[in-house]
């Protein structure tokens, strides 16, 4: 039986889609044929992420390439990447540190002309992901935990260092929609006892990389951004928050101080 609109609609709602008609209609412009629209729906109604089926994401207003197991760039991160945008200049190095599929690089590329990309991420599936999506506009990619993934030479030259790192407290997960919980990667939501395990070992560090004069932005929550403050300036750098009621993004933005 051929599946129209009404039906899938349908389905969506039962499965608990909230936004059922407009996850419709991109599955149905997305298929190629009635087989593969009738498998598209089925994943969606067994949980998988929207975006993983269709093979991209918006984020930004691009279209951002998302392959299977790879974690979902956020709406709220959108508030990351236009603080970012407002203190970056042509010709700076930004680093989109786990970086997922490197959403935060591409967008603040498309902003701001003439930055150079590098990003990194520990999961090799988002790093096979981010090279789909960074290396067509200039950047590089490279694999491995935090840091010690970006060659030595790049130390004290970051303009701007972009961090989206893991940050549910791990007790959280289990409560997570199930869509983030069973089918994006653990190492990509798992944040610690409290959340903060990844941004104190990003606020460590941070300084040794960042230029003179250059910036650090983190992801947080509102709960959490004292904690992630704290981290940040552990590690020598000026913090403060800025949130967006907007999309509910919460960004901590470590600075290297002036002398």
């Amino acid at each position: 039986m051929s599946l129209v609109q009404h039906d899938i609609v349908t389905i969506l709602r039962r499965a608990g889609c909230v936004f059922a008609e407009d996850e419709a209609r991109l599955l149905i412009e997305a298929a190629s044929s009635q087989d593969d629209l009738a498998d598209m729906v089925r994943r969606r109604v067994d949980g998988l992420p929207l975006e993983q089926i269709l093979g991209w994401a918006e984020f930004c207003g691009l279209r951002v390439v998302v392959q299977p197991g790879v974690f979902v760039p956020r709406k709220r991160t959108e508030f990351l990447v236009r603080r970012a945008a407002s203190m970056a200049a042509p010709g700076d190095l930004v680093v989109d540190l786990c970086c997922g599929t490197g959403a935060l690089g591409v967008a603040l590329s498309r902003i701001v002309d003439g930055i150079h990309v590098v990003a990194s991420d520990l999961d090799p599936a988002a790093v096979r992901c981010a090279r789909a999506n960074v290396e067509p506009l200039g950047g590089r990619v490279f694999g491995g935990d935090l840091f010690d993934a970006l060659p030595r030479e790049l130390m004290g030259t970051v303009d701007l260092l972009l961090v989206n790192a893991p940050y549910v407290p791990s007790d959280e997960i289990a409560h997570m929609p199930p869509e983030a919980r069973d089918h994006e990667p653990r190492v990509a939501l798992d944040g610690g006892r409290d959340g903060v395990d990844v941004h104190r070992r990003v606020g460590a560090e941070a300084r040794r990389w960042l230029a003179p004069g250059g910036h650090l932005f983190v992801e947080t929550s509102v709960l959490q951004a004292p904690v992630t403050v704290a981290a940040v300036e552990a590690g020598g750098l000026v913090a403060r928050v800025e949130s967006s009621e907007e999309v509910g993004g919460t960004v901590v933005i470590g600075s290297v101080p002036t002398v």
